[in-house]
């Protein structure tokens, strides 16, 4: 039978995981809310998508439109088992109550604080953690791609200290910036940190600044280690690490440019880039340290995730099961 799923906020990541969900055989996409009937909201319904208001106070948007919604949220949770909610960040833990109220399993993301879930989740990372949980947070794009990488040289790590360079927008975020600055996080380290803790318990620090741009994030990495490991060896465990691709700037991948660029050859739906981008050249090994930069896509790392948070909380599959039923269904490449 499958797992009937709905979807709250049909934004950058709400689209997203939903055109994710109607690849898999496993679930059903139900339908999705929106505030207002904007063009996002136009496209699902050709889609064929389903469109909820997002409560009872947005109906007269829709009715001055002439867009006919099936109903409001609460109607749609009750036809659902789980509902990804995909709202801006602090909105899904006041929604919690109302999950609650219907009895519908949640997923949140990483805008929310660990506490609204039982789990935090990256799927490589600790995919058992979700099984059978009711409420399981997906975390932001940027823990997300430490995770991944760190995850893979866990056994390595005696410390991380990791600078995130994060996009100040994404590209059709017209109300966001800087323009023409670059921005600290004066908060030292960032919250990056504590967040790749509820994942893996690693020593990690980060720090954080938002720079002009709108297509990735780029974090560079450094690792204190407690055991020897040679440059080549992290190059073959990433090679080995699934939803990590490694890029050459030899072969022309000099900017996060170039990665959008392999992801629209590629015939990504949206340009997505699922897989954590490390550029082959930065990985490298001086003493005990261990150096290597990334590059992050917000928009979609995360979408892969909350496919398998779905099935980990149903125990529908195990780990790598999920995992490779998802990267098939996505085209991920490994």
């Amino acid at each position: 039978m499958k797992i009937k799923v709905g979807i709250n906020g049909y934004g950058t990541i709400g689209k997203r995981v939903a055109y994710a969900v109607t690849k898999q055989d496993d679930m059903e996409l139900i339908g999705v809310t929106k505030t207002k009937p904007d063009f996002e909201a136009y496209r699902a319904k050709e889609l064929g998508i389903s469109v909820y208001a997002a409560s009872e106070e947005f109906i007269p948007r829709f009715e001055k439109a002439g867009f006919e919604v099936e109903g409001t949220l609460e109607d749609l949770l009750e036809k659902v088992d789980v509902i990804v909610d995909a709202t801006p960040g602090g909105m899904g833990a006041k929604n919690k109550a109302l999950y609650e109220k219907h009895g519908v399993k949640a997923i949140f993301q990483g805008g929310e604080k660990a506490e609204v879930a039982e789990a935090s989740f990256v799927a490589q990372a600790n995919y058992e953690n979700a099984l059978g949980k009711n409420y399981v947070r997906v975390v932001s794009c940027n823990t997300t791609g430490l995770t991944r990488t760190l995850n893979a040289i866990k056994d390595y790590i005696d410390y991380v200290y990791a600078v995130m360079i994060r996009r100040a927008a994404d590209p059709n975020d017209i109300k966001r910036g800087p323009v023409n600055a670059i921005k600290p996080s004066v908060k030292v380290p960032s919250h990056h940190g504590p967040d790749v803790q509820t994942v893996i318990p690693i020593n990690i620090e980060t720090t954080a600044f938002v720079v002009p741009t709108t297509l990735m994030h780029v974090h560079s990495v450094m690792v204190e280690l407690k055991k020897p490991i040679e440059a080549r060896d992290v190059v073959d465990i990433f090679e080995g690490t699934t939803r990590v691709l490694l890029f050459e700037e030899g072969r022309g991948f000099s900017s996060t440019a170039q990665l959008i660029e392999f992801a629209r050859d590629m015939h990504r739906e949206w340009n997505n880039l699922y897989e954590i981008a490390v550029w082959k050249e930065s990985i490298n090994v001086k003493g005990n340290r261990l150096f290597y930069i990334q590059a992050v896509h917000q928009e979609s790392d995360v979408v892969p995730e909350n496919i398998d948070a779905i099935r980990a909380m149903f125990e529908l599959a195990d780990k790598w099961e999920s995992i490779k039923k998802t990267n098939k269904s996505l085209g991920i490449l490994k």
